[in-house]
């Protein structure tokens, strides 16, 4: 259950602010335990789930049994833990250059590449067989393909070449809208499809918001991210178009799936405000370039609340609808 989305977007906070010194080896086991924890990059592992049992909560209509709840996020979480572990690997490269992201476990050579390689595929195993086994083999196959989309499309073929690396890298996060409802249900549906597209939109301006805050890091190291290329005015810009597809988006999951008022009001006054911060956001970018006056890092943590919210309301709904 990798997200490319909620991938790089989360998946980036956990180095944000670094700018020790590189270390050489391991110092004790407990710096080889936290290094190999830090492969899975815990906070995007934490969004991902945030998007995945809130939907098995609407899929069920209630509350769903625990046991399944349970495998659903082992499985999810090993499977993302693999794809940003394998990221790692990858991009190790790129990440010791990087002030955002050189304290991690490759760079600061306390892991080897060979060891976090044998440890991703640990993990996409583990997960997959969690996955077929105690939920189903539809859930399964789905976060592998989610796993190999992010790797082997996102980080291997988009990252370094275009500057929509993670609009379409972004659909790997999405997943996890799907695999909460197969988990329950066993098939697909419009219901989940309709959450994947509103990860999907939320994925430009949540990322692009720290790639403006880092756009030196990724000039540095030649990955073309949005920011990169245009002028922070022309990313605010397309920051505020995707955003209010975004919400627009999620308000759809009304008909479709036939929520209670609770959902579409929670959700409307969520992008309301949403809507409001990006507005300003790009006001600041169009009235100069100098970050600390753009201050991207507040749209950024906006973003984060945002779509954990518009999940709880997704798993309260039917709750308090009852």
């Amino acid at each position: 259950m990798s997200h490319a989305g909620p991938h790089a977007a989360a998946s980036d906070r956990q180095s944000t602010g670094d700018d020790g010194a590189q270390q050489e080896g391991p110092k004790t086991w407990r710096d080889v335990v936290g290094a190999y924890v830090g492969l899975t990059k815990p906070r995007v592992i934490e969004l991902l789930l945030l998007t995945t049992v809130p939907v098995m909560f609407f899929a069920e209509r209630g509350i769903p049994a625990l046991g399944l709840v349970a495998a659903t996020v082992v499985g999810g979480a090993l499977s993302a833990g693999s794809a940003s572990a394998y990221n790692c690997v990858y991009d190790r490269d790129i990440d010791e250059q990087m002030r955002r992201t050189r304290r991690r476990a490759l760079p600061r050579h306390i892991v080897s590449p060979t060891s976090a390689l044998v440890f991703a595929t640990v993990l996409a195993v583990l997960s997959t067989v969690v996955l077929a086994l105690w939920v189903n083999y539809l859930s399964a196959a789905l976060s592998l393909g989610a796993n190999a989309f992010y790797v082997f499309v996102y980080t291997m073929l988009l990252k370094r070449r275009t500057t929509q690396n993670i609009v379409w890298g972004g659909l790997a996060g999405c997943f996890p809208a799907l695999i909460g409802w197969t988990a329950v249900t066993g098939e697909l549906a419009w219901t989940p499809v309709v959450l994947f597209l509103v990860v999907f939109f939320w994925t430009p301006p949540h990322t692009w918001a720290l790639a403006l805050r880092y756009r030196e890091d990724y000039r540095n190291v030649d990955v073309p991210m949005l920011p990169v290329v245009k002028p922070a005015a022309e990313v605010g810009r397309q920051i505020v178009v995707y955003s209010w597809v975004m919400v627009a988006t999620s308000l759809l999951l009304w008909p479709v799936a036939g929520t209670s008022l609770v959902y579409p009001i929670a959700v409307a006054v969520l992008g309301v405000v949403f809507l409001v911060e990006a507005h300003r956001m790009w006001r600041r970018a169009k009235a100069s370039d100098v970050l600390s006056e753009i201050n991207p890092m507040r749209l950024f943590h906006a973003s984060n609340l945002y779509l954990s919210l518009v999940f709880v309301a997704v798993a309260l709904d039917p709750l308090l609808s009852r």
